[in-house]
């Protein structure tokens, strides 16, 4: 379970993303390919829509960070959905090195360890919940 304040800092840190949104999603997916090149082949429309669609599905998961139980089926709804481009759930682990690195990347000293820390909680409670819904057998 997240902490008040942790949920504070990523909604904070989010919100100073938000007008650099797209740039974020180039530099999300830009480094993603560069650490994770199997996933590439998952991406088969454009990247600038894929990325629209990123940063709109994490806005709508860091605002609901306070009510989970909202955003858990969501969550779960994606990562089955994710099951048909070939998601595995050892892929899980580079998309979230490739958030931090995009929020250090786009935030500079703003993204502090305590953020740091705070959205890393948040990932990994969401990406835990989408691998036990998409891979029950793996999750165990």
């Amino acid at each position: 379970m997240m902490e008040d304040t942790q949920i504070q800092l990523v909604q904070d840190s989010f919100a100073k993303v938000v007008p650099i949104a797209l740039q974020a999603a180039t530099i999300f997916y830009d480094r993603l390919f560069e650490i994770a090149p199997g996933v590439k082949p998952y991406f088969k429309g454009d990247i600038d829509e894929q990325g629209n669609k990123l940063m709109t599905t994490l806005g709508v998961v860091v605002n609901g960070l306070r009510d989970l139980d909202k955003i858990v089926p969501v969550a779960r709804q994606l990562a089955v959905k994710h099951l048909d481009y070939g998601v595995q759930p050892e892929d899980y682990e580079p998309v979230g090195a490739a958030l931090l690195f995009t929020l250090q990347t786009g935030l500079g000293d703003a993204f502090d360890a305590e953020t740091e820390a705070a959205w890393t909680a948040a990932y990994t409670t969401l990406s835990h919940v989408m691998i036990e819904a998409a891979y029950p057998a793996a999750a165990e």
